[in-house]
């Protein structure tokens, strides 16, 4: 969830890090951090809250030099502090740091115990204390830091800086991602790729375990062994216009405004140009050999995965367990020799996720994950790594990854329906046709925008809301509300339609709004009657439908929206677009943080 980056350069690092770290501001942060070294003087400065906080301090306390490392810092902890904030710094080392360091109070009461005291609330000041009590007994920087490293148990980037050393940089990954990137005469290390990419576009991602020690000209890696690694260095061609805002007010909006293309890209790849077939990159998949999905996700990932469990079911006939990554191996579940497991994480680098995925590993015939980022831990660590091809997302609520995760396995249960004998030829292509005229029709979702602006305004006023939905239209009611609850801080339920007797309906009120999503499909009557006991009770309904399901039902509604005509194995993700812009639109009248609401981080990178 931190940003890291590191820099060892050839012109004044303070400007340069600051700029980096607001690449990585996506990441969601509380403070944020620099140290540098200048004419081999250690010095730092750190400030909470936003960037421009930090940026304030550095115009009144500036600090020199070529060397540097920076930090935004998202609590675990300790509170947001000044004195919790990263850079941490004990005599000659700083270090900045991403992940929990699991066993720090063991290694406080030995520090404590070697009278070695204490300033902060955070786990990682046990790293720079520890490393400077390795200095003091005469080791050398390298020697201290790999000591440290040795005794540290959880998951972890760290990144270390020592006064003296302006052309030294030590860089740690377990758990947490890091990587390596190479200039002309410098050398940066950051916590990905979008930090780095104003300055370089020659990146090493290091492994689990391994550890960089760097020079303005070298690097010298060795693996969890202690052996020299030699790891790749790639080119990554990063659109910068794609961590711009382009013209919106936010990264969410220009990121909802952006489906249609990328989804459009996404059905291109994993198709021919006949649209007959579907065909998967880097590999292929053999549904006929499978008798089980276990499908595992966290928070919007978790959400498509569930609507993904109708699809594979219904059209291919295929059972599929959907988990929190969280709980799954924790859970202990049996996995079946011949089942695929399916991991779902839009940067890859989830933690939880990771975790289930090496829970898996060896006991289910077939490891296969939807990613955003292709070099991604969960990308590297799988039997087939499929790309879900939506390009940056910079929000920290998401919108193209979610649509672009469900078109992908859209993609794959129609493929799994073709195998298993439920979906003959004809039947494919007709399917495929209706997929390639999705983004035609979120184009026209999007067209609603003025509509759905207006009844956000009108929910943006309430403290809490239900959302309503049946068959796969039940997760996306669900989706719906964790974004009105994400960035509009209004407290927000998803259920299943006919659950609504079974309790939530105690909750109904003339201050209540229910958004109910129900196209005209073959549940559209049963959603129907749950609204009409809303209605019943006083409750304001936000009804999302098409024409039909609109003419036939919209006596007596709070408010309308009305999709175009949709196949309905395509409507969770044309209806996710209403969903999006209602929280969206809620949280501008309300006058949140929409990029980055508080307390969430876009990438977990922690348990």
């Amino acid at each position: 969830m931190c940003g890291i980056v590191g820099v060892l350069g050839t012109h004044e690092v303070a400007p340069i890090l600051v700029e980096s770290l607001k690449r990585l501001e996506y990441r969601g942060y509380d403070s944020a951090g620099i140290a540098t070294v200048n004419s081999g003087a250690l010095d730092r400065r750190r400030a909470v809250g936003k960037l421009i906080n930090l940026s304030d301090l550095l115009v009144h306390e500036p600090l020199a030099g070529k060397s540097g490392i920076g930090h935004t810092r998202w609590a675990t902890h300790g509170a947001p502090s000044v004195k919790n904030a990263h850079p941490h710094q004990a005599g000659r080392v700083a270090v900045v740091h991403n992940g929990i360091i699991e066993n720090f109070k063991e290694l406080r009461t030995d520090l404590a115990n070697e009278g070695i005291g204490f300033k902060t609330e955070t786990d990682t000041e046990t790293v720079v204390l520890l490393t400077q009590h390795f200095l003091s007994t005469g080791m050398s920087p390298q020697e201290a830091a790999f000591a440290t490293l040795d005794l540290l148990d959880g998951a972890f980037a760290l990144c270390f800086l020592f006064e003296g050393e302006d052309d030294l940089m030590i860089a740690a990954r377990k758990g947490s991602p890091l990587a390596i990137g190479h200039g002309e005469g410098e050398m940066y290390v950051g916590s990905d790729a979008i930090a780095l990419s104003p300055l370089t576009d020659r990146i090493t991602y290091l492994n689990e375990g391994d550890r960089a020690v760097l020079t303005r000209t070298s690097v010298v890696i060795t693996d969890a062994a202690g052996r020299p690694a030699n790891r790749e260095i790639k080119r990554i061609q990063l659109d910068a216009a794609r961590v711009e805002k382009g013209g919106h007010k936010h990264f969410m909006a220009k990121e909802i405004a952006e489906q249609p293309v990328v989804l459009a890209d996404a059905i291109a790849a994993y198709t021919d140009a006949a649209g007959k077939t579907i065909s998967l990159p880097n590999g292929d998949l053999d549904f006929t050999a499978c008798d089980r999905l276990s499908m595992v996700a966290c928070g919007t990932a978790f959400i498509a995965c569930q609507v993904a469990k109708y699809w594979f079911e219904q059209e291919a006939g295929l059972p599929v367990d959907v988990d929190i990554a969280s709980e799954y191996r924790y859970r202990k579940p049996p996995i079946s020799p011949n089942s695929y497991a399916v991991f779902v994480s839009q940067s890859g680098e989830t933690a939880d996720t990771l975790a289930a995925l090496r829970y898996a590993e060896g006991k289910a015939a077939k490891i296969v994950s939807l990613v955003n980022v292709p070099e991604s831990s969960i990308a590297r660590e799988s039997d087939l790594a499929l790309p879900i091809l939506a390009g940056t997302e910079i929000g920290v609520a998401s919108t193209k990854a979610f649509t672009c995760q469900l078109t992908v396995l859209a993609l794959l249960a129609l493929k799994a329906a073709f195998q298993r004998g439920h979906l003959d030829e004809a039947g494919l292509t007709e399917r495929l046709a209706s997929l390639r005229n999705l983004p035609g029709l979120i184009n026209q979702a999007l067209a609603m925008e003025p509509v759905i602006k207006s009844v956000a305004r009108k929910i943006a006023v309430s403290t809490d809301a239900i959302y309503l939905g049946r068959g796969p239209m039940y997760p996306l009611a669900m989706e719906g509300a964790l974004k009105l609850k994400e960035i509009s801080y209004i407290h927000a339920e998803g259920y299943a339609s006919g659950e609504l007797k079974h309790g939530p309906i105690a909750l109904i009120d003339k201050n209540m709004p229910v958004v109910v999503i129900a196209p005209m499909d073959e549940l559209f009557d049963k959603t129907i009657s749950n609204m009409q006991e809303v209605m019943a009770r006083g409750g304001k309904v936000v009804l999302i439908t098409d024409r039909e399901g609109a003419l036939g039902a919209s006596d007596g509604v709070w408010e309308g929206i009305v999709m175009p005509e949709c196949d309905p194995f395509l409507t969770p993700i044309l209806y996710a677009v209403p969903a999006q812009l209602l929280s969206y639109h809620a949280a501008v009248a309300k006058g949140t943080d929409v990029d980055q609401p508080r307390n969430l981080a876009k990438s977990v990178t922690v348990e």
